[in-house]
């Protein structure tokens, strides 16, 4: 399928790996040209100079820290003019509710919420001014099904959820999208992090927990980056122009919903 957007601009955060990287391949695929951003910057260029390579893409790969105010503004300044918006940001730790102090919110509120709108702001009135632009949100499936253990997590992609709610159909018009995708358990980093933070607390091994995991899910396996990727550059494409303010789960039917 001819997804329409060959020679747009994107925009990917923390994309050096795992879903990030995941959505930077699929759009490079499409032929975008992509700017991307991740904190460390060795894993960025390695990724950014494979992406070049496979698709023929211009990347241009600016390693800061987009959840602090120098880090967007100099994320901002390379991007320039962009078409397309993908947030992404690592999840908070783990733990439970008696943990968690106030300034344990605060940095996840601005990771998981204030840092996507920051971004929204500064990006969509040009996309608006253009007729066109699409902005995709990598939240999680703890928005629709709350985990225990990620309570900051919940609470953070929570409060994003709602003001894409309200702001999605207030842009729309221009010929804008603002979507979110909420992944469940994907093959990456993260997941073998969090398997490696059950083990420990279950006394058992992170093998054994991701087997427990892959039980619970009706797919009965991790989802892949790919896979992930391809939903992403989908919602950015030009067959996405009538999908608006929508949470769409990729989490292998691990979330009990009828709606």
């Amino acid at each position: 399928m001819d997804l329409g957007i060959k020679g747009k601009r994107a925009l990917v955060c923390a994309s050096s790996k795992g879903l990030g990287l995941g959505c930077a391949q699929a759009l490079a695929e499409a032929g975008v040209d992509l700017v991307m951003n991740a904190r460390g910057s060795e894993a960025l260029e390695a990724a950014a100079a494979q992406i070049r390579s496979d698709y023929g893409v211009n990347v241009t790969a600016v390693a800061a820290d987009i959840t602090t105010g120098e880090g967007r503004a100099q994320v901002l300044e390379a991007a320039g003019q962009v078409d397309i918006l993908v947030t992404n940001a690592g999840g908070p730790p783990p733990g439970m509710w008696h943990d968690w102090e106030r300034a344990d919110f605060i940095k996840a509120l601005d990771a998981n919420m204030l840092t996507p709108i920051a971004l929204m702001k500064a990006l969509l009135p040009g996309m608006m001014e253009r007729g066109w632009g699409r902005v995709v949100n990598i939240t999680s499936q703890s928005v629709k099904s709350p985990i225990a253990t990620l309570g900051l997590s919940n609470a953070a992609r929570a409060g994003l959820t709602g003001y894409v709610a309200g702001t999605a159909r207030q842009v729309a018009a221009k010929g804008v999208t603002i979507n979110n995708l909420l992944p469940g358990i994907h093959d990456t980093d993260r997941a073998t992090s969090l398997d490696g933070s059950a083990a420990k607390a279950q006394g058992t091994t992170p093998e054994d927990v991701r087997r427990a995991r892959e039980a619970s899910i009706p797919a009965r396996r991790y989802g892949t980056a790919e896979e992930f990727g391809a939903a992403c550059a989908f919602l950015c494409s030009k067959h996405g122009g009538f999908i608006v303010g929508q949470n769409l789960l990729l989490d292998g039917g691990a979330t009990n919903a009828t709606l």
